[in-house]
């Protein structure tokens, strides 16, 4: 019996010793390297809720300002579905996304959702360009080795 009880507290002090070891280790993580001359992120949003396209919004500047990233960073903003919210005159996004327009982030709308749910472009902001297809986008930038982000 004594030898169990030495076996168990010398095994509880290993693995007591082995977690105090892994997380001093953890303290000197600081983040990934950005060690390519740039870098190309396609974020997508198919969803109507204003919560999630002014998260998704928020994320693209985060981003943008993050300093591994800085001036190494393409963004393309692709709506298609119920996404296309996020590019009505009617909506609340004007301010984030002329935000992000300014620091050179593309904004690209589904010509087959305007088209299939009979939108009048006039109703969508002046300043976005349009794609065929929101999935030819992703398929398309996918293959040329952009990131697909789909907060």
């Amino acid at each position: 019996m004594k030898k169990l009880l030495i076996l168990i507290t010398l095994v509880f002090i290993t693995v007591l010793s082995l977690k105090v070891s892994a997380q001093e280790n953890t303290t000197a993580f600081t983040g990934a390297v950005a060690k390519k001359k740039s870098y190309k992120a396609l974020y997508v949003i198919n969803s109507a809720d204003e919560k999630h396209i002014s998260g998704t919004l928020r994320n693209i500047n985060n981003a943008l300002e993050d300093p591994r990233l800085k001036g190494k960073l393409k963004i393309e903003l692709i709506s298609f579905g119920d996404g296309v919210a996020v590019y009505r005159k009617d909506g609340k996004f004007l301010d984030q996304l002329g935000i992000l327009k300014s620091k050179g982030v593309i904004l690209a709308q589904c010509e087959n959702t305007v088209r299939e749910r009979k939108i009048d472009k006039s109703d969508l902001f002046d300043f976005i360009s349009y794609v065929p297809s929101g999935n030819g986008e992703i398929i398309i930038r996918s293959a040329e080795g952009w990131v697909v982000v789909h907060p």
